[in-house]
């Protein structure tokens, strides 16, 4: 996101006895610039006239044989198949689009043993949120719902549970339309990017095994007069299309593991 030294000294006198100065009658001035723009013109002529000729002589050339073109052979077969060699399609368990473009609920993994339906989840609506929802989880603004629309968002689908009086855990997938993988990176990227800062978690975090660039945090405890200690976790991963978002809140401490396990199995099942 330098003075410079002056260097000062008597000028030289000036000799005793100066010659006299012709007079001016017997000076006669030579004409100048005419010579100077004969010699220009005669160049500019020269080079027009060079070129005019080369042009010539190579239009009376007969015209040089081009080289073949090289090219390598087709990447698909001339002709189709034999129906006993077409290689099979994938199961649908190894193909991923036939994976997320199915019913995209089905994807959050099983409510892990011990916890229960959140009923005050209000965000969610039979298993999906709304785009509108999620923007206004990030910002009370248009920029954020514009963005997502830009980004060309598909659909949200989400699950909330609760363990004991206090744990409440909170999962989404958003999903962009096929052909924008980079949406989803980009997503994921730009919530990881604040993280360390004092408005996220405050720390680097650890990366969620076989996620590329996914991972988790855990935050530091939030302490308000009058109410009872906040804890929080989050992991951020993106696969394919779908940027995948896990949390954990509490009133009592979270563990490094708590939320690894939850994140991990969630990508795993994506």
């Amino acid at each position: 996101m330098e003075p410079n030294d002056t260097i000062s000294g008597a000028p030289a006198e000036p000799p005793a006895t100066a010659p006299a100065e012709p007079p001016a009658a017997s000076v006669r001035p030579r004409p100048r610039g005419r010579t100077t723009l004969l010699i220009a013109a005669a160049a500019l002529l020269g080079i027009s006239g060079g070129t005019a000729i080369g042009y010539g002589i190579q239009a009376q050339r007969p015209p040089s044989q081009l080289p073949a073109l090289s090219q390598t052979e087709l990447a698909y077969p001339a002709k189709p198949l034999p129906a006993d060699k077409v290689p099979a399609p994938l199961p649908a368990s190894q193909d991923h689009q036939v994976a997320t473009d199915g019913d995209l609920r089905k994807l959050i993994i099983d409510r892990p043993a011990g916890w229960s339906e959140n009923k005050d989840a209000d965000w969610l609506d039979d298993g999906w949120m709304s785009v509108g929802d999620l923007a206004r989880d990030f910002t009370h603004d248009d920029s954020t719902y514009e963005y997502f629309l830009e980004s060309d968002i598909r659909r949200i689908a989400g699950a909330s549970w609760k363990k004991g009086a206090h744990r409440e855990a909170a999962i989404r997938l958003v999903q962009f339309s096929s052909g924008a993988d980079t949406a989803a990176a980009g997503f994921a990227d730009g919530q990881r990017s604040y993280m360390p800062e004092a408005r996220g978690a405050g720390n680097e975090g650890d990366a969620v095994k076989g996620s590329g660039e996914g991972r988790y945090y855990v935050y530091g405890v939030d302490r308000k007069p009058g109410y009872l200690p906040f804890y929080r976790a989050r992991a951020v991963m993106h696969r394919g299309d779908i940027m995948i978002e896990v949390n954990l809140y509490d009133n009592r401490p979270i563990s490094k593991k708590d939320i690894r396990t939850l994140a991990e199995r969630q990508l795993e099942r994506v």
